[in-house]
């Protein structure tokens, strides 16, 4: 999974190693602060995987017409390798976890014991959280994929342009045609079997690479990275996150702010809103990840409400949304914050370490509620008052 359990055991036997109080308390800020950065930096490129990989997969005739399956499969297998992966992060708090390959005692260390207690000192380290939470969940995606069952269900799923068109007819990536309400349960059960399926497959390929190719991957030291790394994503963070404001305010060109800019400025929040809510209530009730399943379900009801917003006219500038500015700020809100503070990635992590009652449980719950929001949210304007085209992306 991609969230730091709230058992820090070798976190804490490294900062109570440290011989005065003094030292203990500034080890503790210095591990926080390290993480919030590299949660920041990694959310602002994890929305950006995430957007520029969206946008090389909605091309004409493209044989998936929902473009978020392809980031929501790729961080989850980057995830699975994150998870897998030994090598990395071997020297974990500044001690060696395993030995090198072909030693005697390579044995005991690819026991089932020593796996588990890598994979739960790893969850520790301000790189890897950076990496699986801030990276893995911003490249993925729940409330996008919520989203895109709706659209099935409303036959307003968009779709790339494979045909031509007269030159005096409209061009649209909508739906126009009414269909049976059958193809629509038909299109509904499509996206979240393809989905799931290609997600979780992912997850095993990512683990299965991280095995057969663990003799290439080099060790991180971990000086190097408490010593110069992490004191550099420091500043290297809060740069990049201003640039996104000052770029918002003063961009480079007008359509940058709706295509990224307010993206980058809304993420770090979406991923620092996640990371924290699932620390909390993650551990509450052992077989169902409440603190995912808050944070999907919350972040996929923020996107409706955005996206009802945006495709409404509030005011007499003859573009919904409240003006082009508007619409670029509710634009960013869907992809930055919605989507940095819904995951895929840690869902299906989580999907496949329960038990498979309680797995099935949690998947059909969090899929059923937010499919039940989005029905509530969206829903009751779609079919009531309509939606109007917006131009503010572009």
């Amino acid at each position: 999974q991609d969230q730091e359990p709230k058992e820090s055991t070798s976190s804490d036997e490294y900062i109570a190693s440290r011989p005065t109080p003094t030292r203990q308390r500034a080890s503790r800020v210095a591990t926080e602060l390290y993480t919030l950065s590299y949660l920041i930096l990694f959310s602002i490129l994890g929305t950006l995987a995430r957007l520029g990989l969206q946008w090389l997969t909605f091309y004409p005739g493209a044989p998936v017409v929902f473009s978020e399956l392809w980031a929501n499969v790729a961080g989850t297998l980057f995830l699975g390798f994150l998870s897998e992966d030994r090598q990395l992060f071997r020297d974990e708090w500044g001690m060696k976890s395993q030995s090198a390959p072909g030693d005697e005692e390579q044995a005991i260390d690819d026991s089932t014991a020593a796996t588990a207690s890598h994979a739960k000192v790893k969850k520790t380290i301000p790189l890897y959280i950076g990496l699986a939470t801030g990276f893995c969940g911003s490249f993925t995606s729940f409330s996008s994929f919520v989203r895109d069952i709706f659209f099935a269900l409303a036959n307003d799923l968009p779709t790339p342009l494979n045909h031509p068109y007269p030159t005096s007819s409209p061009i649209s990536t909508t739906s126009i045609v009414s269909r049976n309400g059958g193809y629509s349960f038909m299109a509904v059960l499509a996206v979240i079997v393809t989905t799931i399926a290609l997600c979780y497959s992912a997850l095993k390929v990512g683990a299965h690479i991280a095995i057969y190719i663990a003799p290439l991957i080099p060790t991180l030291p971990f000086r190097l990275l408490r010593k110069i790394l992490d004191r550099a994503v420091v500043f290297l963070a809060l740069g990049v996150w201003l640039g996104a404001v000052f770029m918002a305010i003063w961009p480079p060109h007008e359509s940058w702010r709706g295509q990224a800019v307010f993206a980058c400025v809304f993420a770090p929040v979406g991923c620092l809103l996640r990371f924290y809510i699932s620390l909390k209530l993650n551990g509450i009730i052992s077989s169902f990840p409440l603190g995912t399943f808050c944070v999907n379900i919350f972040g996929t009801a923020v996107l409706g409400m955005a996206f009802d917003l945006q495709h409404v006219r509030l005011d007499n500038t003859g573009l919904a949304g409240g003006g082009r500015v508007g619409c670029q700020v509710l634009q960013g809100l869907m992809d930055g914050l919605c989507g940095a503070l819904t995951t895929v990635s840690t869902w299906i992590a989580e999907l496949n370490g329960l038990r498979r009652g309680h797995g099935y449980v949690y998947g059909v719950a969090s899929v059923a509620s937010g499919l039940g929001v989005l029905v509530i949210v969206m829903g009751s304007v779609r079919w009531t008052v309509g939606w109007t085209a917006v131009g503010c992306v572009t």
